[in-house]
């Protein structure tokens, strides 16, 4: 039985359309994240984008999973899309003329192209990528290179964003780097509200931006949910890396090497970008002082907050709020 996208209401005019391009032998994970991201979120949260499918030959696709998808859009879905999402691709495939005639009308015209893991031989075939930095996936590097050496490789980060085209080396960074885009295009409160509905983790820093993506995306590791939800339940509170480990019932030493191992980042970090997080919504959506946001975030003071988020966004809270209040 072929898997179809679920039933969703008309997208509302004048949304940004979302089109990935798939292939067959498909992986599904990219799919699924970028449509989990830019789909339909219920009608508490503004729809600001419309997602679909399109490929080169619609009908049943096989995927790796197992079960076909069922794809009914050809390439002329790309000649409208804001945004054309490369959801992985064979590397050992070479794009079609076709596909890449497709994805070359649609960025000359303005589209953001979004490359995930195998997905940039794509723009780097059309020299897209030539001269500019791009995340690739450390088994693809050596492949990449060959064909397409005037690429500047980096298989040491997750993503690397350019605006009008974006990598993601690995297909778990797909959620980063949509979530990403949101929050750049509508800022740091709505990108909250669609990482809590996912039931997001904790971000993993892809490329540095003067406004770095929110800590929210990132499926929770199971054994650190619990810990995790205790603390985003206690974001005022004054929580030490022994009160972390005294409630999972670990020693502080395992706690830090599982945050390491499984979030790559110590457990006081996550909280401080949690915090931060939390800072940059309540700037947005409401005109609380900054003082009365650093206790409510656990910052205690308007002068730590503010040196946190100079540190970590080199801007003041006031700047931030002028800019996307």
């Amino acid at each position: 039985m072929a898997l179809h996208c679920p039933e969703t209401p008309p997208t509302p005019p004048g949304t940004h359309r979302v089109v990935a391009l798939v292939a067959p032998k498909q992986e599904l994970y990219p799919v699924t994240s970028a449509s989990a991201v830019f789909g339909y979120h219920g009608p508490d949260i503004p729809q600001h984008y419309g997602f679909s499918l399109c490929a080169e030959h619609p009908g049943s696709l096989p995927t790796t999973l197992g079960a076909p998808i069922q794809v009914d859009n050809g390439l002329d879905a790309v000649d409208d899309a804001g945004t054309v999402v490369i959801a992985g691709w064979s590397w050992t495939h070479t794009p079609s003329p076709a596909v890449l005639d497709a994805v070359s009308r649609a960025h000359t015209r303005g589209a953001r192209v979004v490359a995930v893991a195998a997905g940039i031989f794509v723009p780097a075939a059309l020299g897209l990528l030539d001269g500019r930095r791009a995340s690739v996936h450390w088994e693809l590097s050596d492949e990449l290179a060959a064909r397409h050496p005037r690429v500047v490789l980096d298989n040491t980060v997750i993503y690397v964003d350019h605006g009008d085209v974006a990598t993601a080396g690995a297909s778990a960074a797909t959620l980063d780097l949509c979530l990403h885009q949101v929050l750049q295009e509508h800022g740091a409160a709505h990108a909250m509200r669609i990482g809590r509905q996912l039931a997001a983790g904790p971000h993993r820093e892809g490329c540095q931006r003067q406004y770095p993506p929110l800590p929210t995306t990132g499926p929770m590791p199971d054994s650190l949910a619990p810990l995790l939800e205790w603390l985003l339940a206690r974001l005022p509170d004054q929580v030490t890396v022994e009160d972390m480990a005294a409630y999972s019932g670990v020693s502080p030493r395992t706690l830090t090497r599982q945050f390491a191992e499984q979030l790559g980042v110590p457990p006081a970090r996550w909280l401080l970008e949690r915090r931060l997080a939390a800072t940059r919504a309540m700037l947005e959506e409401t005109d609380l002082p900054v003082e009365t946001i650093a206790t409510r975030v656990g910052l205690s003071s308007a002068v730590n907050l503010r040196r946190r988020f100079h540190t970590a966004l080199h801007t003041t809270p006031a700047a931030y709020r002028r800019s996307f209040r």
